[in-house]
């Protein structure tokens, strides 16, 4: 049986990766701005943001979700999500907190790679200036891609020996290796069939299993690239340079702490806020756009403050240097790009297809599509 699809948020210290864990789950991984914040992995459930099954059947009023929730036909589908200590250069050969960090990546379908892309941290996670985050992007994936290299040349004369004994296939012999990355015969396929090689694996150079060791990561760690911090004054540049290396549809501009700034207000219910919108109104707002209530807002309070700035002005800033420039924080998005890159889609499961309720003899009152899962196309 099929298991339930993973997620790895990975990245170096201090990139925010803790910040949008928090920003995509009621989890609180613990926050600072300094090296290996994250200890131990955690894993948490994450909500994918979709339009639910009642709003096309306009059965919004009905519709209570046994896992996550649902309303006005906005429907959040749990998700679990990996958040991995940070890493750092060299880490495949030990530095810092080892591979042991890589290690806890093998059964991740996808990942989202976190960058600070303001440039204010460098490799390490420590402070600095007029660092080039594309760097990190492409550090990242050597990690990844000699961690596995590694693993496999340590072993690749016994390898090679036991292919030919036993008259294996290049697909066999691999999967075999490949198998606790939690790969299947499928995934080393397709590898093989984009190479088109034609040696003989016993045969093959140590540029040949680069190859196939770097085709294997592509499939089967397709990587989002969430460009977080891009109200920093500096990202602009950088996110213009990246986006000239990679394919538009892998990266995601992104500000993690204004999610949950956000989110943090429209709580307390000092504005109102929908999760990846790209409006946020406070009750001044309404105010003047002629809502008498206020929308039952309660007014900005200087005890809210939490940088120099007042609760008001930071407002502004999100909305300024966020939301109208970028359509939204981002975050909710970098979930969706990263369900849509493995294929993910919503199946509502109903034991009556006419009432959509989970009792055969739902009436008109029981509630509907009380289950959604997310299964690969």
């Amino acid at each position: 049986m099929p298991r339930d699809p993973l997620i790895g948020l990975v990245g170096k210290p201090s990139s925010g990766k803790s910040t949008t864990l928090n920003s995509l789950t009621d989890a609180s991984s613990k926050v600072g701005n300094f090296p290996f914040t994250t200890i131990d992995p955690q894993r948490a459930i994450g909500y994918l943001q979709i339009s639910c099954a009642c709003a096309r059947y306009d059965l919004t009023n009905r519709c209570k979700p046994n896992y996550g929730s649902c309303a006005g036909g906005r429907r959040s589908v749990p998700i679990e999500l990996l958040d991995v200590a940070g890493l750092v250069p060299g880490a495949h050969e030990g530095k810092g907190l080892g591979n042991k960090f890589l290690d806890d990546l093998r059964h991740a379908d996808a990942l989202i790679h976190v960058v600070d892309v303001s440039g204010t941290t460098d490799a390490e996670g420590k402070v600095t200036r007029g660092y080039d985050p594309a760097q990190d992007i492409v550090w990242l994936r050597s990690e990844i891609v000699r961690w596995i290299q590694g693993n496999l040349m340590d072993k690749w004369g016994g390898i090679k020996r036991r292919h030919v004994a036993i008259k294996a296939t290049p697909v066999e012999t691999l999967q075999k290796q490949f198998s606790g990355y939690g790969s299947t015969a499928k995934v080393v396929a397709r590898c093989l069939d984009r190479l088109g090689l034609k040696e003989r694996l016993q045969n093959w150079s140590d540029e040949t299993i680069e190859e196939v060791i770097n085709a294997f990561t592509d499939e089967k760690f397709p990587t989002i690239i969430a460009l977080n911090k891009i109200d920093h004054p500096d990202a602009d540049k950088n996110i213009s340079k990246i986006s000239r290396m990679r394919d538009p549809k892998s990266i995601v501009c992104c500000s993690a702490i204004s999610e949950v700034f956000l989110r943090r207000l429209a709580k307390q219910g000092y504005v109102k806020y929908v999760e990846g919108s790209e409006f946020v109104d406070t009750r001044e707002d309404l105010l003047e756009g002629g809502d008498a209530s206020g929308g039952g807002l309660k007014e900005l309070d200087e005890k809210l403050k939490t940088t120099p700035l007042t609760p008001a002005r930071r407002i502004e800033n999100v909305k300024d240097l966020v939301l109208y420039r970028f359509g939204s924080t981002g975050v909710v998005q970098v979930l969706s790009r990263a369900a849509e890159m493995l294929g993910l889609v919503p199946v509502f499961t109903v034991r009556n297809v006419h009432t959509f309720t989970s009792d055969i003899g739902g009436g008109g009152s029981s509630p509907v599509f009380r289950d959604c899962v997310l299964v690969k196309q």
